[in-house]
């Protein structure tokens, strides 16, 4: 369950380098939302 940095594994495999880069931008903007619940 990788996160794509390998550029192939988990969630980031089959779609390139761009879904990493957009996989993370979702990841980022979760963890704001996250901290601004708290």
């Amino acid at each position: 369950m990788g996160c794509g940095y390998d550029g192939g594994s988990g969630y980031g495999g089959g779609y390139g380098g761009g879904s990493t880069f957009v996989l993370i931008v979702v990841l980022f903007i979760l963890l704001i939302i996250v901290l601004s619940t708290f």
